[in-house]
């Protein structure tokens, strides 16, 4: 089968065997389901464009040349229809929605059918064949066969014409297909998926396309900073009757985030019942219960029939999101009981709703955690929650939906927190996706490495060595304290974590006293195992690496012979030791520095999270190693100096 990149430029004969031009594009009638090629579209003398019917003037295409069955002079020219689309012009290299995959993807060739003269379109060829096809065709082939050699051969990826959507242009009067599933049969969540894929420009002209219903269900589907971006891109009056027939309380999550005089302009813009359904809203704080639930709930007098809730219900279900539950009231307008639709359905007319209610009922205050409220929901398998006041006055509802909402909201911001990322966030997987694992894993080893170049480079090894010896101790410790602190984080949440500093901070210190023991420990034995026992004593204040002994022999060595290679061979042991006991109490230091530290890293992801803001593991991890190798090598750096000017 031939591809659209195969013909573009290919020569134009006559019946008399004379050039009258090259190909430059080809147009399809778009009212067919694999739509049928109408016009040849060629530049002719001079470059300029002449266009002509395929099925009037066309009489072969062998892959090479099309054939027209007349002489150049007995053409009539053509324009292209109002139902027609320039294949090259208006789709190859643009962006299209796959209604089938539900994804945005870029047309990178076209793939034709022929039988006989006629040329029926198939579909887009999205992946890397037609890139390569467009680039070179001996490359395509050449990788190609490549790929088949090392049996991973490279398939073609179609999507066929019933499955595409275009959005570059306003192709609303078409009828691109007619088995077509169009954008506005999708569903609203779908919808969504999709208008996060495009630029800013493309998602404006399909949201334009959706039906009212449609376009405040996938606004309330789509995510906090692309529905701030197309509110901005509606005029007033269609934000504000958007924002009126959404639910109240996705509505006030919109409004709530938008400057203050916009907010009160769009509101004002509003009817009077739909402006005090939101503006009641707003008045709670976000994450919590009254920031979430929904004012929409059918409430009833508990001496009402069943026969006159019925009628209630029937007169309000149209103004409802979902009815899940009838909740009864006392006289004094308190919450007194719930009833399921099933139980209102079986009971007879006249019983009085209270006698089928369920009065032990499960609420929370509008001021209750987000959080902690989808896990009631879900802990009691609840469809929706009541909120009430202090008095038991019914505020409104957390449906199940704004429930899993938080739940997954709650998760995003846990991954977040913890550095890592979920499956529309994921990167590919390549040697690019690879390398940074490799560097977040190692990100210890990475700068151990990089100091010990540095130390050499510099001349510095000498002194140094024992520090660089001690480093990785310092490093591993940064890294784990930092993962400490902010698993500590996702377990206790928002528990106080600012008022419990002092805790915190014993706590890490506490734990700084027990490592730093242990890297005592660790030096002595390394020391140890340098058979340093076997050399006169060395006192603490000359174990530094501008000091000597006198080893055996009457020799003399320095740290300078230990990092320069001077000196006797056996003299090497005991200067590796002095500079490893001499980089001890830096590396102490730098351990109490560290885990000090992991408790600001506890207050600092909490305040970024606080503000919905995410946070960099492997930033944090970083940073807080810095400040270990910085504290540890200038101790020893400052250590080295006095000893030598003593």
């Amino acid at each position: 089968m031939p591809y659209l990149s195969q013909m573009l430029g290919r020569p134009v004969i006559d019946a008399n065997n004379v050039g009258i031009g090259r190909i430059s594009d080809i147009a399809i009638q778009t009212g067919e389901i694999f739509p049928r090629i109408t016009s040849l579209a060629f530049r002719g003398p001079s470059k300029t464009p002449f266009m002509v019917s395929w099925r009037k003037y066309v009489r072969d295409f062998d892959g090479e040349r099309v054939v027209l069955n007349t002489a150049s002079h007995n053409i009539r020219f053509s324009y292209l229809q109002p139902d027609e689309l320039l294949l090259a012009r208006d789709l190859l290299n643009k962006q299209i929605v796959d209604t089938q995959g539900l994804k945005v993807v870029r047309v990178n060739d076209l793939k034709l059918s022929q039988s006989g003269e006629q040329l029926r379109l198939v579909g887009a060829e999205v992946g890397i064949l037609g890139i390569l096809r467009s680039l070179a065709p001996w490359l395509e082939r050449f990788i190609s066969r490549l790929a088949t050699l090392m049996r991973h051969p490279l398939e073609e990826n179609i999507i066929a014409w019933n499955y595409m959507e275009l959005v570059d242009r306003d192709l609303s009067t078409l009828k691109l297909s007619m088995t077509h599933k169009r954008l506005h049969e999708l569903h609203p969540a779908d919808v969504a998926d999709i208008l996060e894929q495009l630029d800013p420009q493309q998602r404006a002209k399909v949201f334009e396309h959706l039906d009212a219903q449609q376009a405040a269900e996938t606004m309330s589907e789509l995510e906090g900073e692309y529905q701030t971006d197309l509110i901005d891109d509606l005029s007033e009056s269609e934000a504000s009757e958007l924002l009126a027939s959404m639910e109240p309380d996705d509505a006030a999550d919109i409004i709530g985030d938008l400057p203050y005089e916009k907010a009160e302009k769009l509101l004002w813009l509003m009817g009077v019942q739909d402006s005090h359904r939101i503006r009641s809203l707003l008045g709670y704080r976000e994450k919590t219960a009254g920031g979430i639930m929904t004012p929409e709930f059918i409430s009833v007098l508990d001496s009402t029939s069943v026969a006159a809730t019925i009628e209630a219900l029937r007169a309000q279900s149209a103004q409802l999101e979902a009815v899940n539950y009838i909740y009864t009231v006392n006289s004094a307008g308190a919450l007194s009981g719930a009833l399921s639709l099933r139980s209102l359905v079986l009971a007879s007319p006249e019983t009085q709703v209270y006698e089928l209610g369920e009065h032990d009922l499960i609420t929370v205050g509008p001021d209750q955690d987000q959080e902690e409220v989808a896990d009631i929901i879900s802990k009691y398998d609840l469809l929706a929650l009541p909120v009430v006041d202090e008095s038991k006055k019914l505020l409104g509802i957390v449906t199940v939906d704004d429930a899993l909402d938080v739940l997954e909201e709650e998760h995003s911001e846990d991954l977040q927190i913890a550095g890592a990322s979920d499956s529309h966030t994921a990167e590919p997987r390549g040697i690019g996706r690879l390398l940074r694992w490799l560097l977040r894993r190692m990100l210890w080893f990475v700068l151990w490495a990089a100091v010990s170049l540095l130390c050499v480079m510099a001349g510095g090894f000498g002194l140094f060595a024992g520090a660089l010896a001690l480093a990785p101790f310092v490093l591993l410790l940064a890294d784990y304290s930092v993962s400490f602190a902010i698993s500590d984080l996702l377990d206790h949440g928002s528990s106080g974590a600012r008022a419990a500093l002092p805790r915190l901070l014993f706590r890490n210190l506490t734990v700084a006293v027990v490592m730093s023991a242990c890297a005592l420990l660790l030096s002595f034995a390394l020391a140890g195992a340098l058979n340093l026992s076997g050399y006169p004593a060395v006192e603490q204040g000359q174990m530094t690496a501008g000091a000597s002994a006198t080893l055996p022999g009457d020799e003399v060595v320095t740290a300078g012979s230990f990092a320069g290679g001077e000196g006797d061979a056996e003299a090497l042991p005991f200067a590796f030791a002095r500079l490893l006991l001499a980089a001890c109490l830096p590396t102490v230091c730098a351990a109490f520095v560290v885990l000090a530290l992991s408790t600001l890293v506890t207050l600092y992801a909490r305040r970024r999270l606080d503000k919905n803001s995410a946070i960099s593991n492997t930033s944090l991890t970083f940073v807080v190693m810095i400040v270990g190798l910085i504290v540890q090598f200038g101790l020893t750096y400052i250590f080295a100096q006095l000893g030598a000017n003593i």
